[in-house]
């Protein structure tokens, strides 16, 4: 293989890549980006990745989840925090659950720009370029807007910094305090649900009651208090991810610092792209979104490229093949990763493979959809004897109305009172929630897989 360096991937072919008009205005915006301060840490993503290694091996979970794509519009300190307190509550549960650590990843402080199916959309009769993301050209359907603004990368900058500012005082100065979020998740189970997940409830009641016996609390012991959040988004604007990517002094090594993990989608992974290329020598940990036009050759291929030694915790595998097509594709790519015995993290992305559109012309995504993929997703890996790493989920902490059906029996006919995505639907805070319950049970299933994964290991 050639040797990698910070611009290799623009000798190879790029997918999905703006086209900017000013090409010397790009040049100038890159090149202040590149003395920018990073974003986040060389010893942040090495920490994540331990983290995800304890995943690989079936002694974590991983929970993934945040916006479709982050906007400058919708930038307010309460959507962060609604959206962190979800994904706490979120946690708390699949813990209780599973009685594992649950690593918290957020598609956040830096998600804004997306691959669109086609190049153009068109709308009474007009034709424009697409909308690919607020860091790249505006959402508005006019000529101007949608014309790929370098300048706009200095805002996706500011309000990734920003926005990481204030997790990391969320994270760490009591919000995320252990008594509070199951306050939370008692609110919901009363107001929503009827009792319904009573079970769940008691056994975490049953939890910090016998720790507060004991004089562990959060008073007097931080990790009951504080969490270790990570950020994540799709490597997709290369420009950008190459003028974030900087040497870490203590090692050398090179480090996008625009997240602590990055991923390659389905649409960008080939195995001679720019993206691939570019993937391949950071050392952050890399997500692969897995589709149904993988091969098990071609998963493989991969695999030895981003990951050619093999290292625990380096590369998460997150499929996505919509409800009804789980078991049709999933059993053949664990087949041939077992085989090859590659150590790999498997997350699921119930969202992707299940948009439609509704009556109504909203594009949308069933709960019921979403659920079934990831119960298909936990079943066809205890099949495989397979164990099930991680949840990857579109959703906000807002009170939103993009995805029909779960206990608020959203219909197609009330999409329209809350629509407020930039792009794809995503699950509110209340089915978001609902989901984490749903699957606990699956969740239970899985951790018997890892304990056997465990014992094989050892």
């Amino acid at each position: 293989m050639k040797k990698w360096n910070l611009n290799s991937w623009t000798k190879f072919p790029a997918k999905h890549l703006p086209v900017y008009q000013d090409k010397g205005e790009l040049d100038l915006v890159l090149s202040k980006i590149k003395k920018y301060p990073p974003l986040v840490f060389a010893g942040e993503s090495r920490s994540l990745k331990k983290a995800l290694a304890d995943v690989a091996e079936g002694k974590a979970f991983l929970l993934q989840g945040g916006d479709c794509a982050e906007s400058f519009a919708e930038f307010h300190p309460d959507n962060i925090r609604d959206t962190f307190k979800v994904l706490l509550q979120m946690s708390l549960v699949l813990t209780a659950s599973a009685s594992m650590p649950v690593v918290k990843v957020g598609r956040i402080a830096g998600q804004f720009s997306k691959p669109r199916s086609a190049p153009t959309e068109k709308k009474d009769g007009i034709e424009l370029p697409s909308y690919l993301g607020d860091n790249i050209n505006g959402m508005e359907f006019t000529e101007k807007a949608r014309i790929p603004d370098a300048k706009r990368l200095f805002r996706a900058y500011s309000q990734s910094a920003s926005t990481l500012n204030l997790l990391r005082a969320f994270s760490q100065g009591g919000f995320a305090d252990l008594r509070q979020v199951h306050l939370w998740n008692l609110g919901f189970i009363k107001d929503k649900t009827k009792g319904k997940y009573k079970e769940i409830e008691d056994k975490i009641s049953d939890a910090l009651a016998f720790m507060e016996a004991c004089g562990i609390n959060s008073d007097n012991n931080r990790r009951l208090r504080s969490v270790n959040f990570y950020t994540s988004h799709e490597a997709l604007l290369l420009p950008f991810e190459e003028s974030m990517t900087r040497v870490d002094s203590t090692t050398g090594e090179f480090h996008d610092t625009s997240a602590h993990f990055v991923w390659i989608g389905d649409r960008t992974r080939q195995p001679d792209g720019a993206h691939v290329e570019f993937c391949r020598g950071i050392k952050n940990p890399i997500g692969l979104k897995c589709g149904p036009t993988l091969k098990p050759e071609e998963l493989l291929n991969l695999c030895n490229i981003l990951n050619p030694d093999n290292e625990p915790g380096r590369l998460t595998l997150i499929s996505r093949f919509g409800a009804d097509n789980v078991e049709k594709y999933l059993p053949k790519l664990i087949k041939a990763i077992k085989k090859e015995g590659l150590k790999v993290v498997w997350s699921c992305d119930p969202m992707h493979g299940n948009t439609i559109k509704a009556a109504t012309g909203f594009k949308t995504r069933t709960f019921e959809s979403v659920l079934k993929e990831v119960k298909n997703f936990f079943a066809v890996s205890q099949a495989e004897g397979s164990y099930a790493g991680g949840l990857h989920i579109e959703m906000t902490g807002q009170d939103v109305t993009e995805c029909t059906g779960g206990a608020q029996k959203i219909s197609e006919n009330d999409l329209s009172n809350r629509y407020r995505t930039h792009c794809d639907p995503r699950l509110n805070a209340d089915q978001a929630l609902e989901l984490a319950f749903l699957i606990s049970e699956e969740i239970k299933k899985n951790s018997k897989i890892s304990n056997k994964i465990i014992q094989a290991a050892s």
